[in-house]
């Protein structure tokens, strides 16, 4: 029960957090961080619905396409180590805030974008913030859950995922086939923008939201401030229970030998910022040593493989949906297939070479609804079976599985059979996106733990950012490398993840 006390009866977080009771604060908790991974879905995949609505506008071939969903993975790569540094520095929930409010009005300015060129900085500028609040959420959950609790806890976030998924396509299925136009000769805003405009307000209003919860109490005794940590607990306790903050059972907490919390530190002065770059560069360099060596390499590992396929093929889906959808169209009766429909051109003509006489089906919003809600099961079943069978054998079986159901793409042969192996795949990867943040969460100790699982994002970004760039020249020319690629990849990351270690039985460091 971590009933552990310090000669002056200072006790520890275990015990702490225990006695707070588990009420209406860990529900509100919950609420808002599975909001925010939810938030972090829409914001990640809306480019597959921009792709196709928007490819006239900004003259975008399947070459540009490539790079404009390669632009946030880009900023992921570089967002996920920054904010994870400043998350493991400055605190959980400033950056959580600053994240949000950054991606949220990224978002809406980016709507308003006319240009390629400018609309793929916007976006590069949205992936730099929201991996910045994907890889947070996690451990700011996490660090307010008594162990017999955290790993079941952290699993009901894949249903937020999943909720996200299903949502997205419902939004733009409302919004983008609107009649819905304002031109004139130097401005244009069409529904597809207003799409963009919508997805980026919930960013805001959870930002803001964030504001009324407090700083993770694990980070504050990290810290060395007891006295900051004993008024989270007393005010939890309080939330939990109805009864006054005072009445709190325990008085003191142990206490950690820190000279100067580098939450005090300004980044404006240089000296501090000195400070805070050797506090950086002495925990990056910590996760390079034993004992934690292995499992940096295998969380970064297992993020590459796993995240370029996922993102890469998510993003990508409605494209092909399209195009199955054109293909089927203009050739009832026939069958096809993934590579043979991706080497058609948008319209099979040079004058329509951006798809500006292309229109986005119903068909196609439906099917990508079907996708998130093949992902509920799994949703329902982590969390229930996780204590009984782990979260390492739920992360082997879904990458072994989905590696198996990538190589399958290659031989569907019509937009049906195109479907449930999507739907199959998306259930099983989106698992392990959210499995793979659960295991981080228990494999390194608080004063690591953001910063593995910045440095594990940055890897999972990079190579979303080079999946992104291959599918996007080689959809069109040779898509079996592809597919290929990202099948090895996920196979190798479900034999990586034999060598996790069990997570969720032990309290945290």
């Amino acid at each position: 029960m971590g009933l552990d006390f310090l000669a002056d009866g200072g006790a520890d977080f275990e015990h702490a957090i225990t006695v707070t009771g588990y009420g209406k604060f860990h529900y509100m908790l919950m609420t808002i961080c599975g909001l925010i991974y939810m938030d972090t879905a829409i914001g990640v995949t809306i480019l597959s619905f921009v792709l196709p609505a928007a490819q006239c506008d900004l003259e975008m071939d399947s070459t540009a396409k490539g790079w404009l969903t390669a632009a946030p993975m880009l900023g992921m790569v570089i967002g996920s180590y920054i904010w994870g540094c400043l998350a493991d520095t400055k605190g959980r929930k400033v950056v959580l805030i600053a994240t949000l409010l950054m991606d949220g009005l990224v978002g809406v300015v980016s709507s308003f974008v006319q240009y390629f060129s400018i609309f793929l900085v916007f976006r590069f500028l949205n992936g730099f913030a929201v991996t910045g609040a994907m890889g947070i959420c996690f451990p700011y959950l996490g660090e307010f859950q008594p162990t017999k609790y955290r790993e079941r806890c952290l699993c009901w976030m894949e249903m937020f995922w999943t909720v996200g998924v299903i949502v997205l396509p419902l939004i733009a299925w409302l919004i983008i086939p609107m009649n819905f136009m304002y031109v004139s000769d130097t401005f244009y805003f069409k529904s597809w923008n207003l799409f963009v405009a919508l997805c980026a307000l919930p960013s805001i209003m959870l930002g803001l939201w964030l504001f009324a919860f407090p700083e993770s109490p694990k980070f504050l005794l990290e810290c060395g401030e007891t006295e900051a940590a004993l008024e989270v607990f007393k005010w939890i306790y309080a939330q939990n229970t109805g009864q006054d903050p005072d009445s709190y059972p325990v008085k003191t907490l142990q206490e950690k030998t820190k000279d100067k919390s580098t939450r005090s530190l300004k980044l404006h002065k240089r000296k501090d910022l000195k400070v805070l770059l050797k506090e950086v560069r002495d925990l990056t360099t910590a996760l390079y040593k034993s004992p934690y060596l292995r499992n940096t390499l295998l969380a970064c590992g297992i993020q590459f493989g796993l995240t370029s396929s996922y993102y890469t093929l998510m993003v990508w889906f409605p494209e092909l949906f399209t195009r199955f959808e054109q293909f089927e169209h203009e050739n009832p009766g026939e069958t096809t297939s993934v590579c043979i429909v991706s080497a058609l051109p948008n319209n099979g003509t040079v004058v329509d070479a951006y798809g500006c006489d292309t229109v986005i089906a119903p068909s196609v919003y439906l099917h990508t609804v079907y996708i998130g809600l093949a992902c509920i099961p799994g949703s329902i079943i982590l969390p229930i079976f996780v204590h009984k069978l782990g979260a390492k054998f739920f992360l082997i079986v879904s990458l072994l599985v989905s590696g198996a159901v990538t190589v399958a793409f290659y031989f569907v042969i019509n937009s049906t059979q195109n479907l449930i192996l999507s739907c199959v795949f998306e259930a099983l990867t989106s698992l392990g996106i959210s499995l793979v943040y659960c295991v981080i969460v228990d494999m390194f100790p608080t004063n690591l733990r953001v910063m593995a699982a910045a440095l594990s994002l940055t890897m999972g970004r990079l190579g979303a950012l080079v999946g992104n760039l291959v599918f996007g020249y080689l959809i069109d020319l040779a898509c079996v490398i592809p597919i290929i690629l990202f099948a090895v990849f996920l196979f190798v990351c479900g034999l990586m993840s034999f060598l996790l270690p069990k997570t969720g039985k032990e309290t945290l460091a």
